[in-house]
């Protein structure tokens, strides 16, 4: 079972002809907002990068090489990807910098994903982080130019808080790298540089407490959700999943629950289905914790039956399987054919998901 695809060609079938290069680009988007075939998606994106004619400027080559890498990634094709991101060679290389505006050519979003699959493609984590600093001193360089910009009287307030968003989360991947490195000294000294005391911005605060969890500090992560001045900041939903996580690393599983019973049954909460689908999985993982392993199957079942496939949620319900019965492995092919025969509801009705699933998600 190569992967979940309910045609067996990992979505080629989707792949439609294209008159022109927009048509194509159009092609893409669909491919990844409607359906979820990466696969196709990368496919599809190879094939317009080198149809004839190709691109008519270096944005349309470089998204298209960035949709590519991305969705070679997001179906455990990383390896493959990290072999295609050699083409680029050195991204702060002159040519890369355009002489009249002075402005990298390539997008943001595909230099930082580049640093990360270059490190992996030369086997040299450090080259990973030594990347992100480069990254990090360009994007300091923008902001002070912004910065005076600003002072001019120009309206630069979006492109600053963007710029140092985009700093800030280079920051968390820099920690990141360093745990991936198990220097884990220095991916602590490290987190303790990155101030976060500004209400509201609960993704970077959450990303910081994740990272003290996955170091085993547990009491820093609880620091994520104060205030400089050491004050709790307003609570959120993305609080009250830093504490339940909390809570499941000391062994605490039943205070847990009841913080996942919680978010779950708020009925004035703005998450969306993702979110809660994932709240689900945690309760059902702490209930297997407690010894509770018919109560956490049960909310597996019930979160595939309502179309939810994630690897944790594949992974975690073969690992029940295999815990509570002799024939896991026949359940597991049931699974990953349930996964296999998902369609779209609504605006895409009928439509086959294809989400690639490989043989490690239902741990065959």
């Amino acid at each position: 079972m190569e992967s979940a695809s309910a045609d067996g060609t990992g979505g080629k079938k989707h792949v439609r002809q294209t008159s022109s290069g927009r048509d194509g680009r159009q092609e893409v988007r669909w491919i990844l907002a409607t359906a979820g075939y990466f696969r196709a998606a990368a496919i599809l994106s190879a094939t317009l990068l080198t149809s004839s004619p190709g691109p008519a400027s270096h944005d349309e080559i470089f998204n298209l090489f960035y949709i590519r890498l991305a969705c070679l990634t997001l179906c455990n094709q990383t390896q493959l990807a990290a072999q295609e991101v050699k083409a680029l060679e050195d991204l702060n290389a002159a040519y890369y910098w355009d002489d009249e505006t002075g402005v990298h050519m390539v997008g943001w979003e595909l230099r930082v994903l580049a640093v990360r699959l270059q490190g992996m493609g030369l086997g040299d984590a450090r080259r990973c982080v030594m990347g992100y600093y480069d990254l990090a001193r360009d994007a300091r360089s923008t902001l002070t130019k912004l910065k005076k910009r600003k002072a001019a009287g120009e309206d630069m307030n979006g492109e600053i808080e963007l710029w140092e968003g985009r700093l800030a989360d280079l920051g968390i991947r820099i920690a990141s790298a360093l745990v991936e490195m198990e220097d884990l000294v220095g991916a602590g000294m490290h987190l303790k540089t990155l101030k976060v005391n500004e209400e509201g911005d609960e993704e970077l605060r959450s990303k910081k407490a994740l990272l003290w969890l996955c170091l085993g500090d547990i009491d820093a992560a609880k620091e994520c959700l104060k205030k400089g001045n050491g004050k709790e900041f307003m609570a959120s939903e993305i609080d009250g999943t830093i504490r339940a996580l909390a809570f499941v690393a000391e062994g605490r599983y039943e205070e847990a629950v009841v913080i996942w019973e919680e978010l779950i049954a708020n009925e004035e909460t703005t998450a969306g289905k993702g979110e809660k689908a994932m709240w689900r999985q945690n309760l059902g993982v702490t209930l297997l914790y407690l010894g509770r392993g018919d109560e956490a199957r049960t909310i597996f079942e019930s979160l595939i039956a309502e179309d939810n496939s994630f690897h944790a949620l594949t992974f975690n319900l073969s690992t029940i399987y295999e815990l509570c019965t002799e024939r896991s492995r026949t359940l597991k092919i049931v699974l990953a054919e349930k996964v296999a025969a998902m369609v779209d509801i609504g605006q895409n009705e009928g439509v086959v998901r294809g989400w690639e699933k490989v043989n490690g998600d239902f741990k065959l």
